[in-house]
């Protein structure tokens, strides 16, 4: 049953006109209940006290009242009531006052233990009788007017008249709810009720469609009333099964928030909802237009929706401080204090780590969006105490304005990430998206949805680089090496587009491209007896998403490839990430037994310590150190260092960029256990990589000089 009232506890403003719908209602059901019972001779009054049916059709009402049931896409305030099903039956069986009372009975025992506000039960209670009672005019005109003392019993000829009744009943609940909640939003009657009338009618349909059942049930034994409500029982348990799951897909498990998932569709329908609205305002505009001369003037759009993206500062030192069950309860107190101030019908989710999303399905305008923002950095102010501590909480805020900033969901969260990251770097707390201020130029921006199609047009490709041991020339791995083949720009290097997927979400999607390509070639090869390992990069966010180990596990047990068939390199400067070096992520992989190695070694700072923990077997020294160790002593004593380093660790040192062979022979003479580079091998695609494999299978590779 719709709730009217159901974003808000309080009171209507006295004179408003919701406040006055409410006291009308109020006062028309109690004079239709007054009028019912009024009618109540002796005889009907003995009847009600003495009938056991009664008292229980009024604790399954009070328990249908009380625990509705909720399917995935409805919540608390829409579910399925059982007790409509009950009261009908009551008014069939024994007419408008007993059922008005039980139902009445039921919404005030519901309205205290849930703490409802009074002005809410009282128009729930009303609305009920009023529905009751229209049903109850529908059933008189028919002459089937039951009594406490004189009970009905339906026959089959009498299914038309209780179908009439029962839509009777359900026009006038869903049309008194309805207009509440039109009063309530400011939105007009037939949007209210449309909004979910095809699940209310096929709802109402099967509860009133068993209220004439459960009257033959009573008539015969009031023992096989109980008997009824088992299929209740069973449905209920399924519903609240399906709900769970929906609610475990859609939520965050920390904070119980919204996920990115949830936000989508709510984002989408927020949307959907501004745009209809704007093109309803421009058809009446331009009906009020017809005959008069037309303005050149073009006003701005009326119906705006917002999306905040928010960031805590300094989150990480609370971490690195007080540990991460503190900052995960530090996160669930975040989620509560922004949950309690934001407007009704405002979302909040939280995306991960300490970043969250606020969605605004209606904002006036940029000066509105802005009081929210500042009333959520305020709210998120207040002084925190935890662990013994106290501490200040601050937070970052970006929005972006549809359709002012952006049409659809991804540029919109894109735009409020740029403001974002403004509002952080300028250290003004909040900032809204300005196109001056947004470093990413058109075409980055363009490239940006390219990259979002290419994925799945299958235009990411991967070419395969040899690492090749210096003492013997045996084979020691192959590289998988990203390009995109643009249908208009030709074949791109990473560094032409991973920069702009780095800073969205859609380097995950990537790089779960890249594992499962990689798994998929490396399969192909070993069953013809190539084995090789392949190695693969992966960033420090792909190292704080847990999806990746799945994705790997999955791949290399689909293929039967042991984890040894596949290699991860990660930058150094990760290194100096705590979050993923410590991520649940890096442990996975290495309970798997994936080896990682160290790419761009001599580029970071790294700690030796942390270098020891990592499951890493080879270090890759960078090729801007490697490509001058003939002209540049200094240069060859960094390479020669880290060489030896690397060998006083237990871990094979791999030399990048080897060009000549001059650069070759002078990594041998240092020690260095293997290269990769133009020298040995450029970058090829698959094919051609297959043939270069099983060309240099064939060969006995010559001794080192």
């Amino acid at each position: 049953m719709k709730d009217p009232n159901n974003t808000r506890n309080t009171a209507p403003r006295r004179g408003s006109p919701l406040w006055i719908y409410f006291v009308v209602v109020i006062l028309l059901g109690v004079a239709a209940g007054g009028a019912a019972f009024s009618g109540l001779s002796a005889a009907d009054l003995d009847a009600l006290v003495s009938t056991p049916v009664f008292w229980i059709l009024g604790c399954f009402i009070i328990f249908g009242e009380l625990r509705p049931i909720i399917t995935p896409g409805s919540t608390e305030n829409n579910g399925a009531t059982t007790s409509t099903t009950f009261s009908f039956a009551a008014l069939l069986y024994a007419g408008l006052p007993i059922a008005a009372a039980l139902q009445a009975v039921a919404v005030i025992t519901c309205g205290i233990l849930r703490g409802r506000a009074p002005h809410r039960i009282a128009f729930n209670a009303a609305q009920y009788t009023l529905s009751l009672a229209a049903a109850q005019l529908v059933l008189a005109l028919f002459g089937d007017l039951a009594t406490p003392s004189g009970l009905w019993v339906p026959h089959g000829s009498d299914l038309p008249a209780i179908a009439l009744a029962g839509a009777v009943y359900f026009a006038c609940n869903d049309t008194l709810v309805g207009s509440a909640v039109a009063l309530h939003a400011r939105i007009s009657l037939v949007r209210a009720l449309r909004l979910d009338l095809g699940y209310q009618v096929l709802v109402h349909l099967a509860l009133l469609g068993l209220a004439p059942l459960i009257v033959v049930a009573m008539d015969r034994s009031a023992l096989f009333v109980p008997l009824i409500v088992l299929p209740f029982i069973a449905v209920y348990l399924n519903a609240s099964v399906s709900v769970r799951r929906e609610h475990q897909a859609l939520h965050d498990g920390l904070t119980g928030l919204p996920n990115r998932k949830l936000l989508i569709v709510r984002t989408e329908e927020a949307l959907a909802g501004a745009r209809g609205a704007e093109n309803r305002g421009a058809d009446r505009r331009r009906a009020g237009a017809l005959g008069t001369r037309c303005r050149k003037t073009t006003d701005p759009p009326s119906h705006r929706a917002g999306l905040f993206l928010l960031d805590l500062d300094r989150f990480k030192e609370v971490n690195d401080t007080l540990g991460h069950p503190t900052g995960d309860r530090l996160l669930q107190l975040v989620a509560h204090r922004l949950t309690h101030s934001v407007r009704p019908g405002d979302l909040v989710a939280r995306l991960g780590g300490d970043e969250f999303a606020v969605l605004l399905p209606t904002v006036r305008d940029e000066t509105a969006a802005r009081e929210v923002a500042a009333r959520l950095r305020a709210a998120l102010s207040e002084p925190v105490r935890l662990d013994g501590m106290s501490f200040d909480l601050e937070a970052s805020v970006g929005i972006a304005l549809f359709p002012d900033h952006a049409p659809d969901f991804e540029l919109l969260l894109q735009r409020a990430d740029v403001a974002m990251y403004n509002a952080k770097e300028a250290r003004t707390g909040v900032e809204i998206y300005s196109p001056r201020k947004d470093r990413n130029s058109p075409e980055r921006l363009g490239m940006l949805g390219d990259l979002r199609r290419a994925i799945d047009r299958s235009e990411l490709e991967l070419f395969y680089q040899p690492k090749v041991s210096l003492r013997d020339g045996h084979l020691v791995g192959m590289e998988a090496l990203l390009r995109w083949r643009h249908p208009a720009k030709g074949v791109l290097e990473p560094h032409a587009f991973l920069p702009i997927a780095e800073q969205t979400y859609l380097m995950r999607s990537i790089t779960h491209h890249v594992v499962t390509a990689a798994l998929a070639q490396t399969a192909a090869w070993w069953r013809e007896n190539l084995a090789v390992q392949v190695a693969v990069n992966a960033s420090g966010r792909d190292l704080l998403d847990t999806g990746l180990t799945e994705t790997i596990e999955e791949g290399l047990l689909a293929r039967g490839l042991p984890a040894a068939a596949l290699q991860l390199e990660i930058t150094e400067r990760i290194l100096m990430n705590e979050p993923a070096y410590a991520s649940d992520t890096v442990s996975a992989l290495a309970e798997l037994g994936i080896p990682l190695s160290l790419d761009d070694f001599g580029t970071g700072y790294s700690s030796l310590v942390r270098l020891k923990r990592l499951p890493v077997e080879e270090i890759k020294i960078d090729a801007s150190f490697v490509r001058r160790i003939v002209e540049s002593p200094d240069d060859a004593v960094i390479v020669r260092s880290i060489v030896d380093l690397v060998r006083t660790l237990g871990l094979r040192s791999v030399a990048e960029g080897v060009e000549t062979p001059a650069t070759a022979q002078a990594l041998r003479d240092m020690g260095c256990d293997a290269a990769q580079g133009w020298h040995f091998g450029r970058p090829m695609d698959a094919a051609t990589a297959t043939d270069w494999l099983r060309r240099h299978a064939q060969k006995a590779p010559e001794p080192a000089a």
